[in-house]
């Protein structure tokens, strides 16, 4: 049809055309696409850089008539008599592209969605917001959709169209402040990212997408179109069997790891492991050691590795560095194949400020606090997540649930809780602004951890919530329907921070602090604890294990092995940092592998060894878990010897059906004749002494031991044995 240019443009102001040319038009379908008038249909679309377009019937592929330059900016226009199906050719400098015009489709998100994104409850955000490879009318492409309430204007920019915001302008849909557009013909693997201008016309720098599920690894910075096709699965087996009950009642040994450190291929420039390789290396290798779990540290796409993931960026991204999502899902299909569970090192905390990120997102404080004194971290950096938005809490809550539900994990270990509870958290007087009723408790983090917590024990009730929560905060892990936080265990700071600093100390001195390794069990069944020697005990100057050890090599090396024993026969669920397993003599260092050289020498295999068997008996021995959570499971075999520097447990199965005396000689004294009183008169076996010959020890054992009528301890029946030098030794007594 021959039309005016005016007919063209009709209804179209003068400000509203130039705005849609500098990319400052909030409502581009106002303009763009198919529009009825004076009788006719006028499709118009923007394509700066193009040379020419052609209308193109869709059911036929004919032409129905070139587009004409309605504005030399690369505005086309063209008419036809009636609305129909259509596809754009377009001739650009380099090439023709065949493709259906983004602004011909109607509304993509349900009114339901739209509420439940501004309540905050929408908890399958990954499906509705950031980019969802699907099809619209019969035409594949990407759906993309963001939340940036207080942006002018919003485009999703790519290779696509060459990274020009003016390109592919978004949609608002004004109730929850959601941007959406399905670009036609896209595929997964595209890279992308979003142009946002301000309320007041900035044009802000390419934010990566908040809810991008794969992302392009660091140092590049954009998000990358995830595919939507279903992992195929073969953990059903370990799937049906989860219960977290049971599993919290059962032996749990956790092997934390930095993916990218646990071995490196110095052959391709040490180099890290991808995923497929971890599941070939670390897993097998987990499994032979016992441990139920691996806890992974942070693997959400993270800016800074030097950060070890803690401040990362894509909450439902696994970071680019080792593979795909496929490649992930993979790696947790292969460990729970091999029987072991993940963790995953979750943050809610906090973020960091990258300028591509969320900081600033629409160019208002839109996931953080627009009050410093809220919302920056001075220790880390990084800003705080206002979790007094509805929005906010719902897109964490969403990414916790993306990890447990697409990736089939099994717990979440929560970083940093105490920084969310705490409005003074690290602040001096004047730096917080204290909560409604005047104090410092954060009470929207309270509420939020109760709502995460009762939402993931609903919809996942298989998956553990762990927190790393460091002050006495009360009921961390009791129900939030009594009060609670709802966390399944805490990490137990305190037990870690004074059971080191007695170890580090020379023996001479031990005996003057010797209710520093019992005072954890005046507050240990106050929680649901979990004993953990982390990534942190290790690292900037602290030392690894060993190195913290007082002695010559061979007292170093003693003295590990009786902590590292007394810990496992110590109430709580375990947790032991990579590379202490091996006795690793230098501390951990990110951009290293684990020193898996010293493996050459017997002192660091007896190590491992004893770890090993650890682990064997913690999960043979029902008396070495019931106690780790229940009270009448544990009593003191001796607390008060300090002067020897002797510790002795006594732990109990359910009912008292099996027990476990577990003993520990923190001197480099051997004890001869040394008399215990025990609960069941027998034969008492010994199970672990961590002096045997096959850990590096001296060789000084027990073998079986039977009880003599000799009041000890208040005990009617006693044993008189050898406690070696340095030691601990695990002894299981008769049946009742």
């Amino acid at each position: 049809m021959n039309v005016e240019r005016s007919e063209l443009l009709s209804g179209i102001g003068h400000d509203a055309l130039w705005a849609l040319i500098e990319g400052r038009h909030g409502d581009p379908f106002s303009i763009l696409g198919p529009h009825e008038a004076g009788g006719m249909t006028v499709v118009r679309v923007y394509l700066p850089g193009a040379e020419a377009v052609d209308l193109i019937e869709a059911s036929s592929g004919r032409v129905v008539t070139p587009f004409s330059i309605a504005h030399p900016s690369g505005l086309f226009a063209a008419a036809t008599a009636s609305r129909m199906g259509y596809r754009l050719r377009i001739q650009w400098p380099d090439g023709e592209q065949l493709t259906e015009d983004p602004y011909s489709f109607g509304l993509l998100l349900g009114e339901l969605d739209l509420h439940l994104i501004s309540e905050g409850t929408h908890y399958s955000l990954s499906r509705t917001l950031g980019a969802v490879a699907m099809s619209v009318d019969g035409v594949a492409g990407v759906r993309f959709a963001v939340w940036a309430p207080n942006a002018r204007r919003v485009s999703v920019v790519g290779d696509f169209n060459a990274w020009d915001g003016r390109r592919n302008p978004m949609r608002l849909r004004q109730s929850a402040g959601v941007w959406e557009l399905f670009v036609p013909r896209l595929a997964p693997g595209e890279r992308y990212k979003f142009e946002i201008v301000d309320a007041h016309g900035n044009c802000l720098p390419q934010k990566a997408d908040p809810v991008a599920r794969a992302s392009e690894a660091a140092p590049s910075t954009a998000s990358i179109v995830a595919s939507s096709t279903p992992f195929r699965w073969t953990d059903d087996g370990w799937m049906k069997g989860r219960d977290r009950q049971a599993r919290l009642e059962g032996a749990i040994s956790v092997y934390e790891v930095h993916a990218g450190s646990w071995l490196r291929d110095r052959q391709d420039g040490n180099s890290y492991l991808d995923w497929a390789e971890l599941s070939q290396r670390l897993v097998p290798y987990v499994r032979d050691m016992g441990f139920t779990h691996i806890e992974l540290l942070p693997i959400m796409e993270h800016p800074f590795g030097g950060s070890w993931g803690y401040q990362p960026l894509g909450l439902f991204a696994p970071t680019g560095r080792y593979g795909t999502p496929e490649d992930f899902a993979y790696f947790v299909d292969r460990c729970h194949g091999a029987g072991i569970g993940v963790i995953l090192d979750w943050v809610p905390a906090h973020f960091p400020t990258d300028v591509w990120g969320l900081a600033r997102f629409d160019g208002s404080a839109l996931y953080e606090h627009e009050d410093p004194r809220e919302g920056f971290h001075r220790d880390w950096n990084t800003l705080i997540y206002n979790l007094g938005r509805n929005e906010v809490k719902g897109f964490l809550i969403a990414s916790a649930l993306e990890w447990l539900e697409r990736y089939h994990v099994d717990g979440l270990r929560v970083d940093a809780v105490a920084s969310m509870l705490y409005r003074d958290y690290s602040r001096n007087e004047g730096e917080w602004i204290p909560n409604r009723y005047g104090g410092r408790e954060n009470l929207e983090a309270v509420e939020f951890f109760k709502h995460l917590n009762s939402i993931i024990h609903e919809r996942c009730p298989h998956a553990m919530t762990i927190a790393e929560e460091s002050t006495a905060w009360p009921g961390v892990t009791k129900p939030p329907e009594e009060g609670g936080l709802g966390f399944d265990i805490k990490w137990n700071m305190g037990w870690m921070h004074d059971s080191l600093s007695y170890i580090e100390k020379d023996p001479v001195y031990r005996s003057y602090h010797h209710g520093t390794m019992t005072f954890g069990m005046i507050y240990a069944y106050s929680e649901r604890f979990m004993l953990p020697i982390s990534h942190d005990e290790v690292v900037y100057g602290k030392g690894s294990l060993l190195t913290k050890m007082p002695g010559d090599e061979w007292q170093k090396f003693a003295n590990l092995r009786s902590y590292l024993a007394f810990m496992w026969g110590h109430p709580g669920k375990k947790l032991l940092f990579m590379g202490s397993e091996v006795a690793q003599p230098g501390e951990w260092n990110h951009d290293a592998s684990v020193s898996w050289e010293v493996l050459d020498r017997p002192a660091h295999v007896g190590i491992q060894r004893l770890v090993k068997d650890l682990n064997a008996i913690y999960g043979d021995e029902p008396a070495l878990q019931f106690g780790d959570f229940h009270p009448e499971g544990f009593e003191w075999a001796t607390a008060d010897d300090a002067v020897n520097s002797v510790l002795g447990m006594l732990r109990y199965a359910k009912d008292r059906s099996s027990s476990v005396l577990v003993l520990s000689n923190f001197t480099p004294v051997p004890r001869y004749g040394y008399r215990i009183g025990v609960p069941q008169d027998g034969l008492w076996i010994e199970r672990i002494t961590t002096d045997a010959r096959e850990y590096g020890g001296s060789g000084l054992v027990n073998g079986a031991l039977s009880t003599e009528p000799i009041p000890a301890h208040g005990r009617p029946v006693s044993l008189s044995l050898t406690l070696p030098p340095l030691a601990t030794i695990f002894l299981t007594g008769p049946s009742p």
